[in-house]
């Protein structure tokens, strides 16, 4: 049987729609030759629109009304004089058609000086990312970049602030100290000065690599809104916690995210060391948990600089002592010793009695030592105890009596620690220039950053226990009476110092934290 030919309307469909395709161009070509000087117009009365759109939301409101009336009475004199609304007319259109005159470009991929960094980083990845066995490799000497950077992005400046790269599966992902290098090249090739965040996609063999912003450095002492046995530490990124609190920038309420440290007796980290260089930021840290504890708290604290860096703090109500010598120091820790076996004790009572505990032992206590290796020094010379043996009982058993110790040291003492503070202090902060290594060694994980030679005071890293590293920046918390701080920051510190208590003639009945002799003031049942 013969078949039958096709209809002619079916065998000539493709040339058909391709005819039409054809024509409609062309019409859509000269429609646009044609009503090209319209769409400049409308193009440039859009513009005009937008600029007093904005001109008029940057105007005070107490500006607005004789901006008002200035307008009212421009259109009336141009409505009454001879051709006035026809000049007004061209004039506008004139200015609608200069201000449209062009096209704004559009920038849909990278230009050559981005095509050839993009290019130079990726023979850079080579040597990492391939192998001579693989007979099909993604990195390869003068292959093509853009089957292995899927995702990109450059700044004013032509440097890259996104990257996402794709490597190959055997790649040793798991390694740290292949992702260090890995790290390192990207960050001397996209350009150093910056912090740069790495995140591995191991499941997929992808490598995020994104440019952070600069952590906000205009905060200052204020009360924050937390609720008892919470410390704010700083502030850190916005991804990285889910909390916000309220705070004060430039007499403006914006919400930050917060770095907050939990003590009290269902604290997993109830201790906290603080380790940085001179000019870091760690008296200021110091300093700032010291404002927010004595809210709900009492407050003990030696310091051994002796400087002066908390002379603002002595005399004030809740401040037991600020000791800068040796034999204050002594005293004042063997009477937190005893202290803590008091409160262990009474609680203890408590609880076999089955009543509530005491109430001379609810109220947090906390212990504030800054740079404690300078009295072993001195110990060690006069023949006398470390002070830092006397916060043995204290950190071991500080959880349960409700009393916490933050102690703050410089990288090159560190070594000077006792066992006791540095196993017992689990919540840890970095603070100021650090490379990986002793990020590392003081917080126990690296970072996920790049950290950058230069960084302002009170910039560093927080671990709490064994969560993840955060970036930190702790509020600006100067002291008041340094003639250097700015009169803002010392009027924020001066408004959170609690008022100062009047002088109490001692008695044999009463014995203050610096008596040598504590033992026969706090009796040991509570």
């Amino acid at each position: 049987m013969a078949r039958r030919p096709l209809p002619r309307i079916l065998s000539s469909s493709s040339a058909s729609i391709v005819r039409s395709r054809e024509i409609v161009r062309t019409a859509a070509d000269s429609a646009t030759d044609v009503l090209h000087p319209l769409i400049t117009i409308s193009r440039g009365l859009r513009l005009i629109a937008a600029a007093l759109r904005g001109r008029w939301a940057a105007t005070p409101k107490e500006r607005r009304s004789p901006a008002l009336f200035l307008t009212a009475a421009v259109v009336l004199v141009v409505a009454l004089i001879p051709y006035g609304p026809l000049l007004a007319l061209i004039t506008v259109m004139g200015a609608a058609a200069w201000k449209g005159r062009e096209k704004p470009v559009v920038k849909t991929g990278p230009d050559e000086a981005e095509l050839a960094r993009l290019q130079a980083l990726y023979e850079a990845l080579v040597p990492y990312f391939s192998v001579p066995e693989d007979p099909n490799p993604l990195f390869a000497h003068g292959g093509e970049w853009d089957k292995t950077f899927s995702e990109y992005a450059f700044d004013d400046g032509g440097r890259l602030t996104r990257l996402r790269v794709r490597y190959p599966a055997y790649f040793t992902d798991g390694e740290p100290a292949a992702r260090a290098r890995i790290e390192q090249l990207l960050h001397a090739k996209s350009g150093r000065g910056r912090e740069y965040h790495f995140v591995w996609d191991e499941e997929g063999n992808q490598l995020d690599m994104t440019v952070l912003r600069a952590l906000e450095t205009s905060i200052a002492a204020q009360r924050f809104v937390t609720s008892p046995g919470e410390t704010v530490l700083g502030f850190t990124d916005a991804d990285a916690v889910q909390r916000r609190v309220p705070v004060t920038v430039g007499g403006e309420t914006q919400d930050a995210p917060p770095v907050i440290w939990r003590t009290g007796p269902r604290s997993t980290e109830p201790h906290l060391l603080v380790v940085g260089r001179p000019g870091t930021g760690t008296t200021t840290l110091l300093r700032s948990i010291a404002l927010q504890a004595l809210h709900h708290g009492d407050l003990l604290i030696v310091e051994g600089s002796g400087t002066g860096e908390y002379a603002c703090l002595t005399g004030r109500s809740g401040v037991l002592a600020v000791e800068c010598g040796l034999a204050g120091a002594l005293a004042t820790l063997e009477w937190a010793s005893h202290e803590t076996e008091r409160r262990l004790i009474a609680a203890n009572r408590a609880r076999q009695a089955g009543r509530p505990a005491p109430e001379d032992i609810k109220r947090p206590l906390w212990i504030l030592l800054d740079r404690p290796s300078v009295f072993a020094d001195l110990a060690a010379a006069d023949g006398r105890t470390d002070p830092q043996h006397l916060l043995q009982v204290p950190l071991r058993h500080g959880r349960a009596a409700g009393v916490t110790v933050v102690v703050a040291e410089q990288f090159d003492t560190l070594d000077d620690l006792s066992e006791p503070v540095r196993s017992h202090t689990r919540a840890r902060v970095v603070l100021g220039p650090a490379s990986h290594g002793q990020v590392e060694s003081v917080l126990g994980a690296p970072p996920h950053t790049t950290p950058t030679p230069d960084v302002p005071p009170g910039r560093g890293y927080a671990r709490l226990g064994t969560g993840p590293v955060l970036r930190l920046q702790v509020p600006a918390t100067p002291d008041p009476y340094d003639d250097a701080t700015t009169e803002a920051h010392r009027q924020a510190v001066l408004d959170l110092l609690p008022g100062r208590e009047a002088p109490v003639e001692a008695t044999p009945a009463q014995a203050s934290p610096v008596d040598p002799t504590p033992v026969e003031a706090v009796p040991a049942e509570g």
